[in-house]
């Protein structure tokens, strides 16, 4: 069993809605949806174009997938997840956009987002208590990827090589898009798909606990916790977003 601290709403929450219509998944009920038609795609293709996100469940990562440290429980986890929740102020950010990431499509930030990037890395500091180390079979199909040496160096202290100010946040609508024919339409439908939610200032007052049951089965929702607290990330972590000590190449 893994798993995830992601960025995430409560069900009824529209961004989560289209998200999960969009992948054709809801992973807070752990049943499929039926996508929607896109042009010029057929709908094998969109459910092709979309499977690697779909196992994964709508969220933006915040701390990736991780085994429980030996000795501790999942009680122990969602105690933390609460008393994170209780000192952590929501925040705000200038809103979410469709966007490519490289080779694929994803809602992202459009401009730095301090508070956003800020609470992304104190969820990596805060929940690491809990992470097991990864195994060298882990280390290696990572590196396979062509890690730089400040990414590996996270990859091996953290568990995951994006952290910090190698943080990009992105909440993931597709697989590797190497067709660009493909990409383009896919980009096209996104944006008319997600047009009620992106483009404005959105609050951000929650983060969900994910939990893959058994290796490669797709993972859900197993709580969300709304912040209640009055310390805002950048408070909480001033130095969040930088190299500490034992980061420093």
């Amino acid at each position: 069993m893994r798993y995830a601290i992601y960025f995430a709403a409560d069900a009824d929450d529209r961004l989560m809605q289209l998200g999960n219509a969009w992948l054709g998944r809801d992973p807070f009920r752990g049943t499929d949806l039926r996508q929607a038609a896109m042009p010029g795609l057929t709908a094998a293709q969109v459910q092709s174009l979309t499977s690697s996100p779909r196992r994964y469940g709508f969220h933006g990562t915040l701390k990736a997938p991780f085994t429980l440290r030996a000795g501790e429980r999942e009680q122990a986890l969602l105690e933390a997840c609460e008393a994170f929740a209780g000192e952590i102020a929501p925040f705000n950010i200038e809103g979410l956009d469709v966007n490519r990431l490289g080779k694929f499509l994803a809602l992202t930030p459009n401009q730095p987002e301090a508070a956003l990037n800020g609470f992304a890395a104190l969820c990596v500091r805060s929940f690491e208590p809990f992470r097991a180390p990864l195994t060298e079979a882990d280390l290696e199909r990572r590196r396979r990827s062509g890690l730089t040496p400040r990414q590996d160096l996270y990859v091996t202290e953290w568990g995951y090589p994006y952290v910090f100010d190698e943080f990009r946040f992105h909440m993931t609508l597709s697989n590797k898009l190497e067709d660009e024919a493909q990409a383009g339409l896919l980009a096209d439908a996104a944006r008319t798909f997600f047009a009620e939610v992106t483009g404005h200032p959105r609050r951000c007052g929650s983060f969900g606990l994910y939990v893959e049951p058994e290796a490669g089965a797709p993972f859900d929702v197993h709580t969300v916790f709304r912040l209640t607290g009055t310390t805002a990330p950048l408070e909480a972590a001033p130095d969040a977003g930088r190299l500490t000590r034992k980061e420093t190449l």
